[in-house]
């Protein structure tokens, strides 16, 4: 077509741009543990816009942002959780003991 007019490009879901942003943060955060928090909800969020868009038939577009945020939020809770169990288990040495030992 001479003027570029056409079918308009499918609207990105906005579930699964939050998904992507928050999978990302969840793994920049996994350190300070808060990919416990957040690396479920990218999860769930990439998981529900993926049934939106496979359910839009075309309307909705976004479902390879989304499973990238669905990945993304479980790596950074996986992240998060070895972060975890690393500090409780002593990760920075033994602390030294306010009282003296005899």
């Amino acid at each position: 077509m001479p003027g570029g007019y056409g079918y308009a490009a499918p609207r990105t879901d906005g579930l699964a741009v939050a998904s992507l942003i928050i999978g990302i943060v969840s793994i920049t955060c996994s350190f300070i543990c808060l990919g416990i928090i957040l690396g479920p909800t990218a999860a769930i969020m990439g998981f529900i816009s993926r049934q939106r868009v496979s359910t839009s038939g075309g309307a909705i577009g976004g479902g390879t942002m989304a499973l990238i945020g669905l990945i993304l939020g479980i790596i950074g809770f996986v992240l998060s959780v070895i972060a975890l169990s690393w500090l409780l288990s002593g990760g920075f040495g033994s602390f030294p003991s306010s009282s003296p030992s005899p």
